[in-house]
């Protein structure tokens, strides 16, 4: 399968590989979305698998040729940093967008696919105690209903609609307050009845298997000897999650584990060499789940071809990594001509 790898960075916005990660290519110039801009958060397009699009600093913007050419999309959100992007891959016209530092934190959510947005009520104050300005670092839509929602704010707290943003309920003040509760890193939500939710905060992880009402906690430096718990991933098709951790943000080593079991047990998979920092970023993708991409904070890539049971790093380096996707397609002739090596 041809495969297009993007990664996004902190000030040299996306970079994209078309040949498997032989060779890397960055934005041309003259672009809506400038090839030193910094791009947040990536999503793929589930209504076309040559499209994606990025939050950042300055808006969204979309591409239809894997990456290679970007064009703003003019909305509510042009004067927002985004921070995560979710979709209902079976209803891709309801989309949602959590925006934060040095934008307000606020919940948009769209009804035709990106095209427009609205704010939701989902709002947070401009300071908190933990990172000074909060951001939606975590979003994630309920598989059975498109209209069910979750987000999580670095530092603000877990939220639920289930009505699709209209009216929200705070669902993690049961929490013990000193264990950083309100510091959440990602969402991950499994199909079926009873819900299974397992919300990452930035020391551990709470599951409830109640669809929410109740939570057990595994706390991140007792059970795997690293504090940082970055970012969360479900292998798609499957109850299998990758778990990407550090010592720190941004740390200086990481590790990746592996669940088979919906996070009741894990473990640490080997890597071929020590990561330089925290793992910040995992891209996967329904078109081949055993094709998983992680990257670190600083820049360095790995990819798993075997659902994340062992793991190989790229040659190419990056600088800070904040998001990672591949598609299964690579452009056109004429889209990949005008890309150049960095």
């Amino acid at each position: 399968m041809n495969k297009t790898l993007i990664v996004s960075t902190d000030g040299q916005a996306v970079l994209r590989s078309h040949d498997n990660g032989a060779t890397w290519r960055r934005l041309t110039i003259n672009q809506e979305l400038e090839y030193d801009d910094c791009v947040r958060c990536l999503l793929a397009d589930p209504r076309d698998p040559q499209a994606l699009f990025a939050g950042t600093e300055k808006g969204l913007f979309h591409s239809s040729d894997c990456g290679a050419n970007w064009t703003r999309i003019d909305s509510a959100l042009n004067d927002y940093t985004i921070w995560k992007l979710a979709v209902h891959p079976d209803h891709p016209d309801i989309m949602y967008a959590g925006t934060g530092s040095p934008s307000l934190a606020i919940l948009f959510r769209s009804r035709d696919g990106g095209k427009t947005w609205s704010r939701t009520g989902l709002e947070m104050p401009p300071k908190c105690a933990g990172v000074s300005r909060p951001r939606m670092l975590a979003l994630a839509v309920d598989p059975d209903d498109p209209l069910g929602v979750w987000a999580g704010v670095e530092e603000g707290g877990l939220f639920r609609s289930r009505d699709g943003g209209n009216s929200w309920q705070r669902v993690d003040t049961d929490w013990a307050p000193s264990r950083g509760n309100s510091d959440l890193h990602d969402i991950v939500v499994f199909p079926g009845e009873p819900k299974t939710i397992l919300a990452l905060v930035v020391n551990g992880i709470y599951k409830s298997v109640d669809d929410g009402v109740t939570w057990t906690r595994m706390d991140a430096k007792e059970t795997w000897g690293l504090y940082y718990t970055r970012v969360l991933r479900r292998r798609p098709q499957s109850g299998e999650l990758i778990l990407g951790i550090g010592d720190g943000t941004p740390g200086s080593t990481g590790v990746i584990l592996r669940s088979e079991d919906r996070g009741r047990t894990w473990r640490e998979t080997p890597l071929p060499t020590q990561p330089n920092s925290c793992f910040w970023a995992i891209g996967t993708n329904v078109a081949d789940p055993d094709f998983i991409l992680a990257g670190t904070k600083f820049g360095h890539l790995y990819r798993s071809e075997d659902g994340g049971l062992s793991w190989r790093k790229e040659w190419r380096e990056f600088s800070e990594i904040t998001d990672i996707v591949w598609l299964p397609a690579v452009p056109g002739a004429e889209a990949d001509d005008h890309a150049h090596h960095p």
